[in-house]
């Protein structure tokens, strides 16, 4: 009898590391007021509530701004090899139903939109397209194709013209009237206003920002690493040491450029030159902490005490997609005027805690939820939806 082909299976570590992702991001975006920066007047309160406000906003900004978003990213590529490798040892080729699987993301990521514009699943859904062209390049090729795209060729191009042209502009995309747009709603509009807002304007204004910030090509760059990380499986335990080598040289990277990021402002007065300039010094750098925070979490979970402890996130991580759109609704729900309106009554250290409630209240859903069900919600529909035929 033939012996049947066998297929790659859930990687544990690979759910904790989405859920932490995604436990991060939903703390961001909740002193962010879910991209409604709107406080209450702190005019008398008391400084240590002004002291837990900056530390709870700095702290969080360095340890996840940028790079949360960055490892769900990276775990894309990786989701993309294990579906794509599948099919190919059925004898299958994925890569037309992959583009099914992107337009059914676009209108989920839509749906995800019309409560939080600051989502990532539309642009996801569009810059995806890069992996199905690219799956059955070399590594090498696919490699270097990441790291250009990781080097941000279009600001690189805008840094080199400026040194040589002084008279030279970056261009930016005129966002202001979306993003006015867009608060306005969340300050005074109804639930049906925000949310034609939300789905015009605001993506509008999501997508032209993810652009003018490198966005665009660091989540294709990011998406390709995955793609690779799931072709030379650097994920399962027996690569672990190739991930001490990378947490040595993120470790190694990131300090310099971190440092530079922060005086590059006080020695480049040429505004075209020095945007251009740190956006490609600040993602290198993001770029950087979120490989160091992987490596650790890997690292944690394969060789310490701590595996079982991090191995209780992974109910979490296995719904990623259903949490990260429920965080939005709730999220506006809570802040914007259509529902509660919190955003002027909760601070920076208030909102932080309302993030870590809706964090558990999500995670308890997630452990109960599997008991009974193999996949979320939303992954659910997303799976049977790809399968259509």
């Amino acid at each position: 009898m033939e012996k049947p082909l066998e297929k790659h299976g859930r990687v544990d570590v690979v759910d904790v590391l989405r859920g932490l992702a995604v436990m991060g991001i939903i703390l961001l975006h909740s002193i962010e007021h879910f991209n409604f920066y709107s406080y209450p007047d702190t005019a008398g309160r008391s400084v240590w509530l002004a002291f837990s406000d900056k530390a709870i906003w700095d702290g969080l900004f360095f340890l996840l701004g940028g790079k949360a978003y960055a490892v769900f990213a990276l775990l894309f590529g990786f989701s993309f090899f294990i579906q794509y490798d599948n099919q190919r040892l059925r004898g299958r080729d994925f890569r037309l139903r992959f583009c099914w699987r992107l337009i059914l993301l676009f209108l989920i990521g839509n749906l995800n939109a019309s409560f939080f514009t600051g989502e990532v699943l539309v642009l996801y859904s569009l810059v995806g397209f890069i992996l199905p062209l690219v799956c059955r390049l070399k590594d090498k090729t696919i490699f270097w194709l990441a790291c250009i795209l990781l080097i941000q060729p279009l600001p690189l191009y805008y840094t080199v013209r400026a040194c040589f042209d002084p008279s030279f502009v970056v261009p930016a995309l005129p966002t202001g009237s979306f993003w006015n747009a867009t608060s306005e709603a969340q300050a005074h509009g109804t639930f049906w206003q925000t949310l034609r807002v939300n789905l015009w304007e605001g993506q509008l204004f999501s997508l032209a920002w993810a652009w003018d910030n490198g966005r665009v090509f660091q989540t294709a760059a990011l998406f390709l690493f995955g793609y690779l990380a799931g072709r030379k499986g650097l994920f399962l335990k027996e690569n672990l040491k190739i991930w001490n080598k990378v947490l040595c040289g993120a470790l190694v990277a990131f300090f310099p450029l971190y440092g530079l990021g922060n005086m590059l402002p006080a020695f480049v007065e040429n505004p075209s030159l020095r945007t251009p300039l740190l956006l490609i010094i600040t993602s290198l750098s993001k770029f950087s902490f979120m490989l160091l925070l992987v490596a650790a979490v890997i690292s944690a979970f394969y060789r310490t005490n701590l595996h079982n402890l991090l191995s209780q996130i992974i109910p979490y991580g296995k719904m990623s997609l259903t949490n990260y759109i429920t965080q939005s609704i709730v999220g506006s729900m809570l802040f914007y005027n259509w529902g509660f309106g919190l955003h002027c009554h909760l601070g920076i250290t208030a909102s932080f805690l309302v993030g870590i409630v809706l964090f558990f209240l999500q995670y308890f859903f997630c452990r109960w939820w599997l008991k009974h069900h193999t996949h979320g919600p939303m992954e659910y529909l997303w799976k049977r939806a790809t399968w259509l035929k």
